[in-house]
């Protein structure tokens, strides 16, 4: 049994990710996809515009096998805690042979090249980054300088570090590295629109763009050549009962929550410095929205996608020290949580159960007596989490919120 394993957002699932899943399959001959993909909330530091539910149904209709949930605290992280916490959930399984990602650069040694420097830290590279860092550089400029100045035959090549898909597959590379892991990866060189392109697009449109046309009011007929056939009617149908969620839907919850802890100040949470806190304080009476926010917060070396993570960690309460916590005595995942699978990967399933080294999560009901104490309080996290997603679903569509406990998983 050859498996591959497909990390993504799927936020929302369009041809590009299709297209992603097939080569997955034909590049590594593999036998099943499974799918590590975010839940509720997203790594731009964004709710997810559909629920968990309907992405895996997409990627169940479209060619994955298996959906595994990968945990909010990770989802929502830094590219490096993000690839970290997927690629310690696939290690655990136990059975995965290949991790298939799409990036702008199609060398792999090449990004395996900047994925050892960055794991390893090696001299003069970590001491110019300090230095770097101590002038208030940004963290992506102080590691370009510093990979400049130790490393000048990457000059040429810098700009491979500052697309998000080569960033991801550089922290990939690395967490399979930091964990010695058997999973071999494997580069698809990414074609379509460049992922922060915002414009329509007559083929394979990027997902923010996609994004942005519903946010301003497209309908989903109109964009319905950007997707494949049955995402668009799992779509439809998920339209006419809910409404598509954005980040200032969340606005009045956030606001609550930085007015309450105000006096305390953020510095408990994740990626929140004791700057971030003073000037989150400074500012909260400005507040009008999650976004007009992240502007007036954002600087030179604090950008808007960082800021909003930030205040997405102190709305969701994902703490530095829960996060360390999962990392130091959990190995970052103590569990897997099955979103949904198709009817005919049945076999897939028995052989996780037989070779996982952390447990499957099928019912929700069963976590209690499967998982360990660690693994219990991120379990019980995650469902706080989605209940927050919940609420705001439903305050939006009209309609009672939904329990995680009573959602079925997804089986095509």
């Amino acid at each position: 049994m050859k498996v591959c394993a497909v990390i993504a957002e799927y936020n929302p699932f369009h041809l590009g990710h299709a297209y992603h899943l097939q080569q997955a399959r034909l590049l590594t001959d593999a036998d099943y996809i499974i799918v590590v993909m975010s839940g509720n909330f997203v790594q731009r530091g964004d709710p997810a515009l559909v629920d968990k539910y309907a992405r895996a149904k997409s990627a169940l209709s479209c060619g994955a096998d298996l959906v595994l949930e990968l945990p909010s605290c990770f989802a929502t992280g830094s590219a490096e805690y993000f690839a970290r916490g997927a690629i310690a959930m696939l290690d655990h399984l136990g059975m995965v042979d290949f991790l298939c990602f799409g990036s702008e650069c199609s060398d792999i040694q090449f990004l395996s090249q900047f994925a050892d420097i960055f794991l390893q830290e090696p001299e003069p590279y970590k001491k110019i980054l300090l230095e770097k860092l101590k002038l208030g550089y940004s963290y992506p400029t102080a590691r370009s300088n510093a990979l400049i100045i130790a490393y000048p035959q990457l000059a040429a090549d810098i700009s491979v570090i500052s697309s998000p898909n080569n960033i991801l597959g550089i922290e990939y590379i690395k967490a399979l590295h930091r964990r010695r892991s058997l999973i071999h990866p494997v580069n698809l060189r990414r074609i379509g629109s460049d992922y922060r392109d915002k414009r329509l697009g007559t083929f394979q449109s990027s997902a923010r763009a996609l994004r942005q046309a519903i946010h301003s009011g497209r309908s989903i007929e109109e964009l319905c050549s950007q997707m494949p056939e049955k995402t668009y009617q799992i779509l439809t149908e998920y339209f006419e009962r809910e409404k598509p969620l954005f980040q200032d839907d969340f606005s009045t919850l956030l606001h609550y929550k930085l007015l309450s802890e105000q006096a305390k100040g953020y510095t408990e949470y994740l990626d929140i410095s004791p700057d971030l806190s003073d000037k989150i304080r400074k500012y909260v009476y400005q507040y009008t929205t999650f976004s007009e926010f992240c502007d007036l917060l954002k600087s030179k070396d604090m950008t808007y996608t960082r800021i909003s993570r930030c205040l997405l960690h102190i709305l969701l309460n994902i703490t530095k020290d829960n996060m360390q916590f999962y990392i130091d005595n959990q190995d970052s995942v103590s569990y897997a949580r099955l979103l949904g699978f198709r009817e005919d990967a049945k076999p897939l399933l028995a052989a996780i159960a037989a070779h996982a080294s952390i447990p499957l999560i099928t019912k929700m009901a069963d976590a209690d007596k499967l998982l360990t104490l660690g693994g219990h309080h991120m379990f019980q996290q995650e469902v706080q989490i989605t209940d927050i997603y919940s609420s705001i679903q439903a305050a939006k569509s009209g309609h009672k919120m939904y329990h995680e406990y009573t959602r079925p998983m997804i089986i095509v």
